[in-house]
């Protein structure tokens, strides 16, 4: 399955970490859960998006895709790195509103 247009063209951003690049993929009212933290806003994502690639060091391979619903979408990845545990199989939960991501919750 294909992934939505803002969601392919943030997650490319993010792999290259860069954040400049992939903050415009949100909404301005977006929310980002991830490892327990909930961040609102361009301000907040913005600072979660230049911590988040620049703590460790992985590797990142997408392994599946799936299409929820006609705003809900999900993207499996598997990182392999020398963060705690070393391997997580991470499900990305995306919402979209209006062709940009309103909502991204990062779980195992």
């Amino acid at each position: 399955m294909t992934l939505p247009k803002p969601i392919t063209d943030y997650l490319a951003a993010h792999e290259m970490r860069d954040a400049d690049a992939a903050l415009p993929h949100f909404t301005p009212d977006a929310t980002v859960v991830d490892d327990g933290h909930t961040y609102r806003g361009p301000d907040e994502i913005g600072g979660w998006l230049r911590r988040a690639g620049s703590e460790y060091t992985y590797t990142s391979t997408l392994t599946a895709t799936d299409h929820v619903d006609d705003r809900r979408y999900v993207a499996t990845y598997h990182l392999e790195g020398n963060f705690p545990g070393g391997v997580v199989d991470p499900h990305h939960r995306f919402t979209l509103h209006n062709g940009r991501i309103s909502r991204l919750v990062i779980e195992p």
